[in-house]
Protein backbone atom coordinates (compact mmCIF):
# COMPACT_ATOMS: atom_id res chain seq x y z
CA UNK A 1 0.00 0.00 0.00
CA UNK A 2 1.19 3.53 -0.82
CA UNK A 3 2.13 5.29 2.41
CA UNK A 4 2.65 8.91 1.35
CA UNK A 5 1.72 10.00 4.86
CA UNK A 6 3.37 8.70 8.04
CA UNK A 7 1.39 6.20 10.12
CA UNK A 8 0.76 6.35 13.84
CA UNK A 9 -0.59 3.86 16.35
CA UNK A 10 -3.76 4.92 18.10
CA UNK A 11 -2.11 4.67 21.52
CA UNK A 12 0.11 7.60 20.53
CA UNK A 13 -2.83 9.96 19.99
CA UNK A 14 -5.64 8.62 22.18
CA UNK A 15 -6.77 6.34 24.96
CA UNK A 16 -10.10 4.67 25.68
CA UNK A 17 -12.50 4.06 28.53
CA UNK A 18 -15.22 1.47 28.80
CA UNK A 19 -18.88 2.05 29.63
CA UNK A 20 -21.01 0.54 32.37
CA UNK A 21 -23.45 -2.34 32.71
CA UNK A 22 -26.46 -0.68 34.34
CA UNK A 23 -28.79 -3.07 36.21
CA UNK A 24 -32.36 -3.27 34.94
CA UNK A 25 -33.79 -1.87 38.17
CA UNK A 26 -31.63 1.26 37.80
CA UNK A 27 -32.94 2.14 34.32
CA UNK A 28 -35.76 4.57 33.61
CA UNK A 29 -38.20 4.53 30.68
CA UNK A 30 -38.66 8.31 30.75
CA UNK A 31 -36.13 11.10 30.34
CA UNK A 32 -35.73 13.74 33.01
CA UNK A 33 -33.24 16.00 34.79
CA UNK A 34 -29.83 14.37 35.22
CA UNK A 35 -30.95 11.35 33.17
CA UNK A 36 -28.95 10.19 30.17
CA UNK A 37 -30.06 8.06 27.22
CA UNK A 38 -28.59 4.58 27.72
CA UNK A 39 -26.73 3.56 24.55
CA UNK A 40 -26.57 -0.20 23.98
CA UNK A 41 -25.60 -2.38 21.02
CA UNK A 42 -29.31 -2.77 20.22
CA UNK A 43 -29.33 0.94 19.33
CA UNK A 44 -27.15 0.05 16.33
CA UNK A 45 -29.44 -2.75 15.17
CA UNK A 46 -32.93 -1.34 15.32
CA UNK A 47 -34.86 1.79 16.21
CA UNK A 48 -37.79 -0.39 17.37
CA UNK A 49 -36.57 -0.66 20.95
CA UNK A 50 -37.63 0.74 24.27
CA UNK A 51 -35.45 3.68 25.21
CA UNK A 52 -33.90 3.58 28.67
CA UNK A 53 -32.31 6.37 30.67
CA UNK A 54 -29.74 6.35 33.46
CA UNK A 55 -29.66 8.83 36.33
CA UNK A 56 -26.40 10.51 37.34
CA UNK A 57 -23.99 8.02 35.68
CA UNK A 58 -20.21 8.37 36.20
CA UNK A 59 -18.62 10.98 33.94
CA UNK A 60 -16.39 8.30 32.39
CA UNK A 61 -19.45 6.62 30.81
CA UNK A 62 -20.97 9.79 29.34
CA UNK A 63 -20.47 10.67 25.68
CA UNK A 64 -21.22 13.78 23.64
CA UNK A 65 -22.13 14.08 19.97
CA UNK A 66 -18.54 14.54 18.84
CA UNK A 67 -17.31 11.46 20.71
CA UNK A 68 -16.52 8.18 18.99
CA UNK A 69 -17.78 4.88 20.40
CA UNK A 70 -16.39 1.50 19.30
CA UNK A 71 -18.31 -1.72 19.88
CA UNK A 72 -15.85 -4.10 21.53
CA UNK A 73 -18.16 -7.13 21.84
CA UNK A 74 -21.55 -8.16 20.45
CA UNK A 75 -21.18 -6.32 17.14
CA UNK A 76 -17.43 -5.91 17.34
CA UNK A 77 -15.90 -3.22 15.15
CA UNK A 78 -19.01 -1.16 14.56
CA UNK A 79 -18.78 2.55 15.28
CA UNK A 80 -21.26 5.11 16.52
CA UNK A 81 -20.93 8.88 16.77
CA UNK A 82 -23.27 11.84 16.95
CA UNK A 83 -25.19 10.47 19.95
CA UNK A 84 -25.38 11.87 23.46
CA UNK A 85 -25.88 9.67 26.48
CA UNK A 86 -24.40 7.07 28.80
CA UNK A 87 -22.87 4.05 27.06
CA UNK A 88 -22.94 0.34 27.89
CA UNK A 89 -19.77 -1.57 28.74
CA UNK A 90 -19.89 -3.21 25.30
CA UNK A 91 -18.44 0.09 24.03
CA UNK A 92 -15.14 1.93 24.20
CA UNK A 93 -15.13 5.71 24.06
CA UNK A 94 -12.12 6.97 22.14
CA UNK A 95 -10.51 9.91 23.96
CA UNK A 96 -8.37 11.56 21.31
CA UNK A 97 -5.92 14.46 21.52
CA UNK A 98 -7.74 17.26 19.69
CA UNK A 99 -4.50 19.17 19.21
CA UNK A 100 -3.04 16.27 17.22
CA UNK A 101 -5.97 14.86 15.30
CA UNK A 102 -9.27 15.99 13.81
CA UNK A 103 -12.04 13.93 15.42
CA UNK A 104 -13.98 13.55 12.17
CA UNK A 105 -10.81 12.48 10.37
CA UNK A 106 -10.24 9.84 13.06
CA UNK A 107 -13.84 8.65 12.72
CA UNK A 108 -13.44 8.23 8.96
CA UNK A 109 -10.12 6.41 9.43
CA UNK A 110 -11.75 3.90 11.76
CA UNK A 111 -15.00 3.61 9.82
CA UNK A 112 -13.57 1.66 6.88
CA UNK A 113 -14.08 -1.93 5.80
CA UNK A 114 -10.35 -2.52 6.23
CA UNK A 115 -10.35 -1.33 9.85
CA UNK A 116 -13.59 -3.19 10.58
CA UNK A 117 -11.98 -6.45 9.44
CA UNK A 118 -8.83 -5.59 11.39
CA UNK A 119 -10.81 -5.10 14.60
CA UNK A 120 -12.65 -8.39 14.08
CA UNK A 121 -9.34 -10.17 13.53
CA UNK A 122 -7.87 -8.63 16.67
CA UNK A 123 -10.97 -9.61 18.66
CA UNK A 124 -10.20 -13.27 17.97
CA UNK A 125 -12.12 -16.15 16.44
CA UNK A 126 -14.39 -17.00 19.36
CA UNK A 127 -18.10 -17.51 19.93
CA UNK A 128 -18.35 -13.91 21.16
CA UNK A 129 -15.45 -11.80 19.78
CA UNK A 130 -14.08 -9.34 22.35
CA UNK A 131 -11.81 -6.48 21.30
CA UNK A 132 -9.64 -5.45 24.25
CA UNK A 133 -8.30 -1.92 24.48
CA UNK A 134 -4.66 -2.99 24.06
CA UNK A 135 -5.41 -4.58 20.68
CA UNK A 136 -7.55 -1.62 19.62
CA UNK A 137 -4.91 0.98 20.54
CA UNK A 138 -2.30 -0.99 18.58
CA UNK A 139 -4.13 -0.18 15.31
CA UNK A 140 -2.30 2.12 12.88
CA UNK A 141 -3.83 4.97 10.85
CA UNK A 142 -2.41 7.46 8.31
CA UNK A 143 -1.26 10.61 10.09
CA UNK A 144 -0.89 13.64 7.78
CA UNK A 145 -0.49 17.09 9.25
CA UNK A 146 -3.55 18.60 10.91
CA UNK A 147 -4.44 20.95 8.04
CA UNK A 148 -4.67 18.01 5.62
CA UNK A 149 -6.70 16.01 8.13
CA UNK A 150 -9.15 18.93 8.28
CA UNK A 151 -9.52 19.02 4.49
CA UNK A 152 -9.98 15.24 4.18
CA UNK A 153 -12.58 15.25 6.94
CA UNK A 154 -14.46 18.11 5.26
CA UNK A 155 -14.68 16.23 1.94
CA UNK A 156 -15.81 12.97 3.54
CA UNK A 157 -18.28 14.80 5.77
CA UNK A 158 -19.83 16.41 2.70
CA UNK A 159 -20.42 12.96 1.23
CA UNK A 160 -21.87 11.74 4.52
CA UNK A 161 -24.12 14.81 4.64
CA UNK A 162 -25.52 14.02 1.20
CA UNK A 163 -26.16 10.44 2.26
CA UNK A 164 -27.83 11.58 5.50
CA UNK A 165 -30.00 14.09 3.62
CA UNK A 166 -31.24 11.37 1.27
CA UNK A 167 -31.98 9.15 4.26
CA UNK A 168 -34.01 11.92 5.91
CA UNK A 169 -35.91 12.57 2.68
CA UNK A 170 -36.65 8.86 2.35
CA UNK A 171 -37.92 8.70 5.92
CA UNK A 172 -40.31 11.58 5.16
CA UNK A 173 -41.43 10.00 1.87
CA UNK A 174 -42.06 6.68 3.61
CA UNK A 175 -44.07 8.43 6.32
CA UNK A 176 -46.15 10.21 3.65
CA UNK A 177 -46.85 6.93 1.85
CA UNK A 178 -47.75 5.23 5.16
CA UNK A 179 -50.18 8.04 6.01
CA UNK A 180 -51.95 7.57 2.69
CA UNK A 181 -52.14 3.80 3.23
CA UNK A 182 -53.63 4.21 6.71
CA UNK A 183 -56.11 6.81 5.47
CA UNK A 184 -57.31 4.51 2.71
CA UNK A 185 -57.06 1.03 4.26
CA UNK A 186 -57.27 1.53 8.03
CA UNK A 187 -59.61 4.49 8.35
CA UNK A 188 -61.37 3.55 5.05
CA UNK A 189 -61.52 7.13 3.82
CA UNK A 190 -60.35 6.31 0.32
CA UNK A 191 -62.06 8.43 -2.38
CA UNK A 192 -65.55 7.16 -3.23
CA UNK A 193 -67.04 7.45 -6.73
CA UNK A 194 -67.66 11.15 -6.06
CA UNK A 195 -64.14 11.72 -4.81
CA UNK A 196 -65.23 12.08 -1.18
CA UNK A 197 -63.83 10.15 1.83
CA UNK A 198 -65.71 6.84 1.78
CA UNK A 199 -66.42 6.17 5.45
CA UNK A 200 -66.64 9.80 6.55
CA UNK A 201 -69.18 10.43 3.79
CA UNK A 202 -71.43 7.60 4.90
CA UNK A 203 -70.11 4.78 2.71
CA UNK A 204 -71.73 1.47 3.59
CA UNK A 205 -69.84 -0.60 6.17
CA UNK A 206 -70.45 -4.23 7.14
CA UNK A 207 -69.28 -6.28 10.10
CA UNK A 208 -66.31 -8.63 9.57
CA UNK A 209 -66.37 -11.54 11.97
CA UNK A 210 -62.76 -12.43 11.07
CA UNK A 211 -61.37 -8.95 11.83
CA UNK A 212 -63.91 -8.10 14.55
CA UNK A 213 -64.53 -4.69 13.00
CA UNK A 214 -66.55 -2.98 10.31
CA UNK A 215 -65.15 -2.97 6.77
CA UNK A 216 -66.37 -1.42 3.51
CA UNK A 217 -69.09 -3.41 1.76
CA UNK A 218 -67.72 -5.72 -0.94
CA UNK A 219 -64.22 -5.97 0.55
CA UNK A 220 -62.85 -9.44 1.37
CA UNK A 221 -60.78 -10.86 4.18
CA UNK A 222 -58.20 -13.39 2.99
CA UNK A 223 -55.31 -15.34 4.48
CA UNK A 224 -52.07 -13.91 3.15
CA UNK A 225 -50.78 -17.35 2.15
CA UNK A 226 -53.96 -18.13 0.19
CA UNK A 227 -53.86 -14.82 -1.65
CA UNK A 228 -50.15 -14.36 -2.34
CA UNK A 229 -47.15 -16.50 -3.20
CA UNK A 230 -44.90 -16.65 -0.13
CA UNK A 231 -41.45 -18.22 0.08
CA UNK A 232 -39.19 -19.20 2.98
CA UNK A 233 -35.50 -18.74 2.24
CA UNK A 234 -32.66 -21.15 2.78
CA UNK A 235 -28.88 -21.34 3.19
CA UNK A 236 -26.75 -23.11 0.57
CA UNK A 237 -24.12 -25.38 2.10
CA UNK A 238 -21.06 -23.32 2.97
CA UNK A 239 -18.93 -26.43 2.46
CA UNK A 240 -19.75 -26.56 -1.25
CA UNK A 241 -17.57 -24.03 -3.07
CA UNK A 242 -19.61 -24.16 -6.25
CA UNK A 243 -22.47 -22.51 -4.35
CA UNK A 244 -20.40 -19.46 -3.35
CA UNK A 245 -17.23 -19.02 -5.41
CA UNK A 246 -17.80 -16.43 -8.12
CA UNK A 247 -21.38 -15.89 -7.01
CA UNK A 248 -23.25 -12.95 -8.52
CA UNK A 249 -26.77 -13.43 -7.10
CA UNK A 250 -27.54 -11.36 -3.97
CA UNK A 251 -28.26 -13.49 -0.90
CA UNK A 252 -29.66 -11.81 2.22
CA UNK A 253 -29.56 -12.61 5.91
CA UNK A 254 -32.32 -11.45 8.25
CA UNK A 255 -30.22 -8.56 9.57
CA UNK A 256 -30.09 -7.00 6.11
CA UNK A 257 -33.87 -6.65 6.04
CA UNK A 258 -33.41 -3.59 8.26
CA UNK A 259 -32.32 -1.78 5.09
CA UNK A 260 -35.18 -0.08 3.24
CA UNK A 261 -35.29 -0.53 0.36
CA UNK A 262 -32.91 -3.46 -0.19
CA UNK A 263 -30.52 -2.67 -3.03
CA UNK A 264 -27.48 -4.78 -2.18
CA UNK A 265 -26.30 -7.75 -0.14
CA UNK A 266 -23.04 -8.58 1.58
CA UNK A 267 -22.93 -12.13 0.20
CA UNK A 268 -23.52 -13.52 -3.30
CA UNK A 269 -24.35 -17.06 -4.44
CA UNK A 270 -24.32 -18.94 -7.74
CA UNK A 271 -27.06 -20.42 -9.92
CA UNK A 272 -25.96 -23.83 -8.65
CA UNK A 273 -26.75 -22.71 -5.09
CA UNK A 274 -30.34 -21.93 -6.03
CA UNK A 275 -30.75 -25.33 -7.67
CA UNK A 276 -29.02 -27.13 -4.79
CA UNK A 277 -30.70 -25.52 -1.78
CA UNK A 278 -34.01 -24.27 -0.39
CA UNK A 279 -33.32 -20.62 -1.21
CA UNK A 280 -35.28 -19.06 -4.04
CA UNK A 281 -34.66 -16.08 -6.33
CA UNK A 282 -37.37 -13.48 -5.77
CA UNK A 283 -37.96 -10.56 -8.15
CA UNK A 284 -37.54 -6.86 -7.51
CA UNK A 285 -40.67 -5.54 -5.82
CA UNK A 286 -41.11 -8.57 -3.56
CA UNK A 287 -41.71 -7.73 0.09
CA UNK A 288 -39.30 -9.39 2.53
CA UNK A 289 -40.07 -10.09 6.19
CA UNK A 290 -37.43 -11.09 8.73
CA UNK A 291 -38.98 -13.61 11.10
CA UNK A 292 -36.24 -13.81 13.76
CA UNK A 293 -35.76 -11.48 16.74
CA UNK A 294 -36.74 -7.96 15.63
CA UNK A 295 -39.32 -8.64 12.95
CA UNK A 296 -39.36 -6.11 10.13
CA UNK A 297 -40.43 -5.84 6.50
CA UNK A 298 -38.68 -4.28 3.52
CA UNK A 299 -38.93 -4.18 -0.27
CA UNK A 300 -36.50 -5.68 -2.76
CA UNK A 301 -35.00 -3.13 -5.12
CA UNK A 302 -33.09 -5.98 -6.77
CA UNK A 303 -33.69 -9.63 -7.59
CA UNK A 304 -32.40 -11.54 -4.56
CA UNK A 305 -32.45 -14.70 -2.45
CA UNK A 306 -32.53 -14.94 1.34
CA UNK A 307 -31.83 -17.30 4.22
CA UNK A 308 -34.34 -19.31 6.23
CA UNK A 309 -34.97 -16.41 8.64
CA UNK A 310 -36.70 -14.44 5.90
CA UNK A 311 -40.08 -14.88 4.21
CA UNK A 312 -40.56 -13.30 0.78
CA UNK A 313 -43.91 -12.29 -0.73
CA UNK A 314 -44.27 -11.73 -4.47
CA UNK A 315 -46.44 -9.02 -5.98
CA UNK A 316 -49.64 -10.15 -7.69
CA UNK A 317 -51.77 -8.09 -10.05
CA UNK A 318 -52.71 -4.80 -8.40
CA UNK A 319 -51.46 -6.05 -5.01
CA UNK A 320 -48.10 -4.33 -5.21
CA UNK A 321 -45.32 -3.80 -2.71
CA UNK A 322 -46.81 -0.34 -2.06
CA UNK A 323 -49.77 -2.12 -0.44
CA UNK A 324 -48.05 -5.15 1.12
CA UNK A 325 -45.19 -3.26 2.78
CA UNK A 326 -47.30 -0.86 4.92
CA UNK A 327 -49.74 -3.71 5.63
CA UNK A 328 -46.88 -5.74 7.14
CA UNK A 329 -45.55 -2.68 9.03
CA UNK A 330 -48.94 -2.51 10.74
CA UNK A 331 -48.85 -6.24 11.46
CA UNK A 332 -45.48 -6.20 13.26
CA UNK A 333 -46.82 -5.50 16.79
CA UNK A 334 -49.20 -8.49 16.51
CA UNK A 335 -46.55 -10.76 15.00
CA UNK A 336 -44.06 -9.84 17.73
CA UNK A 337 -46.45 -11.26 20.35
CA UNK A 338 -46.48 -14.61 18.50
CA UNK A 339 -42.72 -15.20 18.66
CA UNK A 340 -41.46 -18.32 20.41
CA UNK A 341 -37.99 -19.45 21.50
CA UNK A 342 -35.86 -18.01 24.29
CA UNK A 343 -32.50 -17.75 22.52
CA UNK A 344 -33.79 -16.78 19.07
CA UNK A 345 -37.37 -15.47 19.36
CA UNK A 346 -39.04 -16.08 16.02
CA UNK A 347 -42.23 -16.78 14.13
CA UNK A 348 -42.62 -19.38 11.37
CA UNK A 349 -43.88 -19.11 7.81
CA UNK A 350 -47.26 -20.59 8.77
CA UNK A 351 -47.93 -17.63 11.02
CA UNK A 352 -47.17 -15.28 8.13
CA UNK A 353 -49.38 -17.29 5.77
CA UNK A 354 -52.27 -17.29 8.27
CA UNK A 355 -52.18 -13.51 8.67
CA UNK A 356 -55.48 -11.92 7.64
CA UNK A 357 -55.40 -9.24 4.96
CA UNK A 358 -58.28 -7.06 3.82
CA UNK A 359 -58.59 -6.70 0.05
CA UNK A 360 -60.66 -3.95 -1.65
CA UNK A 361 -63.39 -4.72 -4.14
CA UNK A 362 -61.65 -4.82 -7.55
CA UNK A 363 -64.74 -3.42 -9.26
CA UNK A 364 -64.13 -0.02 -7.70
CA UNK A 365 -60.48 0.13 -8.76
CA UNK A 366 -59.37 1.20 -5.27
CA UNK A 367 -56.06 -0.63 -5.40
CA UNK A 368 -55.21 0.68 -8.83
CA UNK A 369 -56.00 4.25 -7.77
CA UNK A 370 -53.92 3.81 -4.62
CA UNK A 371 -50.98 2.43 -6.58
CA UNK A 372 -51.10 5.40 -8.95
CA UNK A 373 -51.12 7.80 -6.01
CA UNK A 374 -48.15 6.38 -4.10
CA UNK A 375 -45.94 4.86 -6.80
CA UNK A 376 -44.07 8.15 -7.37
CA UNK A 377 -43.25 8.36 -3.65
CA UNK A 378 -41.76 4.87 -3.69
CA UNK A 379 -39.90 5.59 -6.95
CA UNK A 380 -38.24 8.58 -5.27
CA UNK A 381 -37.30 6.38 -2.30
CA UNK A 382 -35.66 3.84 -4.61
CA UNK A 383 -33.84 6.54 -6.60
CA UNK A 384 -32.48 8.16 -3.42
CA UNK A 385 -31.33 4.76 -2.14
CA UNK A 386 -29.51 4.07 -5.41
CA UNK A 387 -27.88 7.50 -5.28
CA UNK A 388 -26.73 6.76 -1.73
CA UNK A 389 -25.24 3.49 -2.94
CA UNK A 390 -23.15 5.41 -5.49
CA UNK A 391 -22.17 8.05 -2.93
CA UNK A 392 -21.13 5.32 -0.48
CA UNK A 393 -19.04 3.62 -3.16
CA UNK A 394 -17.39 6.96 -3.95
CA UNK A 395 -16.71 7.61 -0.26
CA UNK A 396 -15.26 4.13 0.28
CA UNK A 397 -13.02 4.59 -2.75
CA UNK A 398 -11.90 8.08 -1.73
CA UNK A 399 -11.17 7.15 1.89
CA UNK A 400 -7.96 5.15 1.38
CA UNK A 401 -6.92 7.25 -1.63
CA UNK A 402 -7.10 10.48 0.36
CA UNK A 403 -5.62 9.01 3.52
CA UNK A 404 -2.61 7.63 1.69
CA UNK A 405 -2.06 10.68 -0.50
CA UNK A 406 -2.93 8.83 -3.72
CA UNK A 407 -5.40 11.50 -4.78
CA UNK A 408 -5.14 15.23 -4.16
CA UNK A 409 -7.65 17.28 -2.20
CA UNK A 410 -8.41 19.33 -5.34
CA UNK A 411 -9.13 16.23 -7.43
CA UNK A 412 -11.39 14.88 -4.69
CA UNK A 413 -13.28 18.18 -4.60
CA UNK A 414 -13.79 18.00 -8.38
CA UNK A 415 -15.23 14.49 -8.06
CA UNK A 416 -17.49 15.69 -5.27
CA UNK A 417 -18.79 18.59 -7.36
CA UNK A 418 -19.82 16.13 -10.07
CA UNK A 419 -22.12 14.39 -7.61
CA UNK A 420 -23.98 17.62 -6.76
Amino acid sequence: MNRSYPYVKLKEICDVNQGLQIPIDERFTESGPHRYFYITVQFLKTSHINKFYVENPPISSICNKDDILIVRTGSTGQIITGVEGCFHNNFFKVNFNKDLINGRYLFHCLNTKEKYKDMLRRAGVTTIPDLNHFMFLDIEIPFPKKSIQDQIAKILDLLDSKISLNNRINAELEAMAKTIYDYWFVQFDFPDKNGKPYKASGGKMVWSEELKREIPEGWEVKKLGDLMYTSLGGTPSTKDKKFWDGGTIPWLNSGEIVNFPIIESELKITEAAIKGSATELLPKGSVMLSITRHLRPSILGIDACANQSVVGIKEKGDIKCYFLYPYLKNEIPRLMTLRTGAQQPHINKDIVDDSLILIPDDKNGVLQSYNNKVCNLYDLIFNNALQNQKLTELRDWLLPMLMNGQITIKDAEKLLNKTS
